[in-house]
Parts: C-alpha cells; sequence; structure tokens
C-alpha cells in the first residue's frame, strides 16, 4: 500500500515547554557564499548604495509609488470619488518629484561632507 502522509523534511524535537528545537544546517554551505563576512559584504553593499548621487530617475519612480498610495488612501480612507482621487493622486505626483529629488540630494551632500571629515 503507497504511503499517505508525506515525510517531514526536516527532524525536530520538541521539549517538555512545547518549544520545538531544530537542528543546525547539515550540509556544507552553497557555492559563492562568503563564510563569516556576509554581514561585511552587505554593510560595503550598503555603503556603495548610499555614497551614489541621486537620480531624477529615482525620485520620479519614489513618487510614483507615493502618488499611488496616497490616491489610494484618499479613496478608500476618505471615501472620495475615484476621479477626485486620482487627480490629487496626479497632483501630488507632481509636487513629490522635486521634493523626493532635493530631499536625496540634501541627504547625499550631508552625507559626503561628513566622510570628508572624518578622513581629515
Amino acid at each position: 500500500m503507497a504511503q499517505t502522509k508525506k515525510k517531514r523534511r526536516r527532524k525536530h524535537a520538541g521539549t517538555q515547554a512545547g518549544t520545538v528545537e531544530r537542528r543546525g544546517r547539515t550540509s556544507k554551505p552553497a557555492e559563492g557564499a562568503a563564510r563569516g563576512n556576509s554581514k561585511a559584504v552587505a554593510q560595503q553593499r550598503r555603503l556603495d548604495r548610499m555614497n551614489q548621487p541621486p537620480t531624477w530617475r529615482g525620485a520620479i519612480i519614489r513618487a510614483g509609488i507615493s502618488a499611488v498610495i496616497f490616491a489610494v488612501a484618499v479613496i478608500l480612507v476618505f471615501k472620495q470619488k475615484p476621479a477626485a482621487g486620482l487627480a490629487l493622486g496626479a497632483l501630488m505626483f507632481v509636487l513629490y518629484i522635486p521634493l523626493s529629488y532635493f530631499t536625496d540630494r540634501f541627504l547625499y551632500n550631508r552625507r559626503q561632507k561628513s566622510a570628508a571629515a572624518k578622513k581629515k
């Protein structure tokens, strides 16, 4: 007779308190995975990303996401007509683009000045 219950893939042991403890990884790590310094690699990637100057493209993408969320909130939360919500969303999109870009530029310049001061 065929087995009807699917076997579990990982073994685990429960304690008397009801918590479940699993064994650690028993296989070798995947190829290319850095051992022990993945935190340092992630930190370096973040620094590289933060040291990129702001772009208008990034500001437009961020403004689009924010405007969509704003329009949906106006329609659903404030119970406005969809046409009014979309019109307000379009207005907010136009306002969010320069606001986002200049905020990013201000923060980028501040980070650069801070990094230059640390090097001296």
